[in-house]
């Protein structure tokens, strides 16, 4: 009597290896881009107290510049431009609405940023609101999109 495995269990235990694989690899490249994210949302974070710090100095937003959140295209500074060193962009908006807020953006590299490059269109935004009516001064709200953050808006 000769024991070992048939060409069947073989082939059925192949399969099963092969669909777990092809889960867990699409798996693991949600998680990697959610980490990058994460990078993103800390670093808007940074520059988001420092977009305060203007707002403190000089009672509004307006004039507020990637200079005064360290945002630039200087080798110190946060990238403006996608960069060998960062997985994303980011930028001031030059739009405040009445309400008195500053929106700062982070785009995702397509090319000339760390790689792999990210999908197209995958962004994050964090609007600061300091007007007396709503939220309290300070207040953050992330707003996602390109599949970083599942397009959602919540409070940071």
């Amino acid at each position: 009597m000769k024991h070992g495995f048939t060409l069947i269990e073989l082939i059925v235990v192949i399969i099963i290896v092969g669909i777990l694989a092809a889960v867990g690899i699409g798996q693991y490249s949600k998680m990697v881009e959610k980490s990058r994210g994460a990078e993103a949302r800390m670093i808007l974070g940074n520059t988001s107290k420092l977009a305060y710090e203007y707002w403190l100095q000089n009672g509004t937003f307006v004039g507020l510049g990637g200079s005064d959140i360290n945002v630039g295209s200087g080798s110190d500074q946060i990238p403006s431009s996608c960069r060998s060193s960062y997985y994303f962009w980011y930028l001031v908006s030059e739009e405040y609405n009445a309400a008195g807020s500053a929106c700062l953006s982070a785009g995702r590299c397509m090319s000339g940023g760390k790689a792999p490059q990210g999908p197209s269109g995958a962004g994050l935004s964090l609007c600061i609101s300091v007007d007396g009516s709503g939220p309290p001064p300070g207040w953050r709200t992330w707003n996602s999109s390109g599949g970083v953050g599942g397009g959602s808006s919540i409070p940071y």
